[in-house]
């Protein structure tokens, strides 16, 4: 099996799919390594560090011909990958809600495109789950970023010139995002609270030492839908929890939003009237502005300043830690690909259960029930 992994070319993507690290496991597992020239240059990976681990470094159309399945980050066009196998892998995040074009184009090119944003959170696909491993960085990254913005320290701090009070930092939406924020703001020294529509979340936020807000005794707290993702509100439970956040964001001075429904645009958390409440000096980072946007007002790719407050919206946060994303991600199509890897067939053979979640094209035609009628 010959395995091609291409240059991103996607604006702002400086990830790569492969590492040296991986290159190694993937031969030591039988296949043969492609990469196509100046992959890794933005993540902090020479061309001579995979050839060192045994990839064949060339060109696109090079390290394209005769693959048997192509390693991204982003899904690249369809008409890009010209020379691969026929019906050969494409691994990658493909984000088939928001660009079913470019679906399409992989169906008619006869590739079967896997989506990895699609695998199921299951057990036994954890290792393999990259919304997990992305985004734990981009909770990360957004404190980091909240603290750039903001004018102020985050600890309290006791000097012989008077005291600095700690920030106040609020994290709505407790998924994996949200719990490394609260846990990089705690290690800052900020005062943390947190809110989510699970209930299950309520000792998770205590575990790290941040105060859980909740709307108490209405219906629709538990908020759970498939696959541990957060489903929609009920009206009653919608109301409520905006008359009491919108009492606690007015004390805030940073608040990180992270909620996303897949499928859907992310859900309004923060109203423009709710920004105005905060005092001037306030940080409002929005880790769901490409899908929308949890913050009325958040600009995708820029930091802007409305009613006194900056409101982040950075593209892409993990990218921004391109070398420490770039790992994991490639660690996550390793754990996938070598899961299912049949020795004697000296290629990957999906199962039902995981195939059939995550793959989109097959047979030259769009097969995910996902993306059906």
């Amino acid at each position: 099996m010959k395995i091609a992994v291409l240059r991103e070319t996607a604006e702002g993507e400086r990830r790569v799919a492969v590492t040296p690290e991986t290159v190694k496991k993937f031969i030591g597992l039988g296949a043969t390594v492609a990469i196509e020239a100046g992959a890794g240059g933005t993540a902090s990976i020479a061309d001579a560090d995979y050839a060192a681990a045994g990839a064949t470094v060339a060109d696109r159309a090079t390290t394209l011909a005769g693959a048997d399945i192509v390693l991204a980050v982003q899904g690249p066009d369809a008409a890009s990958l010209a020379g691969v196998t026929q019906g050969a892998w494409l691994v990658a995040a493909l984000n088939p809600f928001a660009d079913r074009t470019r679906i399409d184009g992989y169906a008619a090119a006869g590739l079967e495109a896997l989506a990895m944003e699609f695998m199921p959170r299951i057990t036994r696909a954890q290792s393999m789950d990259i919304l997990s491993s992305q985004s734990n960085l981009a909770g990360y990254k957004a404190v980091l970023d909240a603290a750039a913005a903001y004018g102020r320290a985050f600890p309290m701090m006791m000097t012989a010139a008077g005291t600095v009070s700690a920030a106040r930092v609020f994290v709505m939406g407790v998924g994996v995002a949200g719990l490394q924020a609260i846990a990089t703001a705690r290690r800052l020294g900020a005062q943390v609270s947190a809110t989510d529509v699970r209930s299950a979340t309520r000792e998770q936020i205590q575990s790290l030492g941040a105060k859980p807000i909740f709307v108490e005794n209405v219906a629709g707290i538990e908020g759970e839908g498939s696959g541990g993702y957060a489903g929609e509100m009920s009206p009653e439970y919608q109301a409520a929890q905006a008359e009491l956040v919108s009492g606690h964001i007015a004390k805030q001075d940073i608040v990180i939003t992270t909620a996303l429904i897949p499928g859907r645009p992310a859900p309004r958390l923060i109203s423009a009237a709710q920004v105005a409440s905060m005092r001037p000096g306030s940080v409002i980072v929005d880790l769901a502005v490409e899908s929308g946007g949890n913050v009325e007002g958040s600009v995708a790719g820029e930091a802007v300043v409305v009613s006194g407050v900056t409101i982040v919206g950075y593209r892409n946060v993990a990218s921004r830690l391109a070398a420490d994303a770039s790992a994991l991600f490639s660690r996550n199509l390793f754990n996938f690909l070598s899961a299912f890897w049949d020795k004697e067939q000296g290629k990957p053979v999906l199962d039902e259960e995981i195939g059939d979640a995550i793959r989109l094209t097959q047979g030259g035609k769009v097969v995910n029930a996902r993306l059906l009628p």
